[in-house]
């Protein structure tokens, strides 16, 4: 038996598979193609204690979708809406339990990726061409691996970096089909190389 369907994506990772800006993104869910969530670990609002996946508001988070250094890495939340709700639920301001969201923490749902790609004709289907079609998608792969230096930072090791990679795959062709690490490795060799040296 496989793994189930996957739940959501990262913004960073609908921006790459969209091949569009985290600011189109908000701008989408400001105008309702899609809500942008986030799980929130039990947190007392003004009403009710909520907690699980939540719908934010697209206001509080533009910040952190501005590119380059003109994003914030954090943002408090001011309302949130559990997804089984319309009624958005207020945080009271300046409290301790106020939540606080990083973009990372920003999700949308697969199930919201898929009826978008399928309504905007998004769907990813093999490039007709000469050839073999190619069996990994590694520009894709090394668009993920650009944000991921970007928003974190360098890997550790070169170890450590394959294994992320090889995770990456994992998830984006659903455990199927995953490059194995010394053809990982010779893919990045030069680029751990150039990035050492930095």
């Amino acid at each position: 038996m496989g793994l189930p369907e996957r739940v959501f994506y990262t913004v960073q990772e609908v921006s790459v598979r969209w091949d569009c800006r985290l600011t189109d993104l908000g701008g989408w869910a400001a105008k309702s193609h899609f809500a942008i969530v986030t799980t929130i670990a039990s947190h007392q609002s003004r009403t009710q204690r909520i907690d699980g996946f939540v719908a934010i508001p697209v206001g509080d988070i533009m910040p952190l979708l501005r590119q380059g250094r003109r994003a914030l890495v954090e943002v408090p939340l001011g309302r949130v809406r559990p997804l089984e709700q319309e009624i958005w639920i207020e945080f009271v301001a300046g409290s301790d339990d106020t939540p606080n969201v990083h973009v990372e923490d920003l999700l949308i749902l697969a199930e919201d990726v898929y009826r978008f790609e399928t309504e905007h004709d998004l769907s990813r289907r093999p490039t007709a061409g000469v050839g073999a079609p190619k069996r990994y998608d590694w520009e894709s792969m090394y668009a993920a691996q650009i944000i991921r230096i970007h928003n974190e930072g360098i890997p550790e090791s070169q170890t450590a970096w394959v294994a992320e990679i090889q995770e990456w795959f994992a998830s984006e062709a659903g455990g199927v089909d995953v490059p194995d690490e010394r053809t990982i490795r010779r893919r990045l060799a030069p680029i751990w190389k150039a990035l050492s040296q930095t």
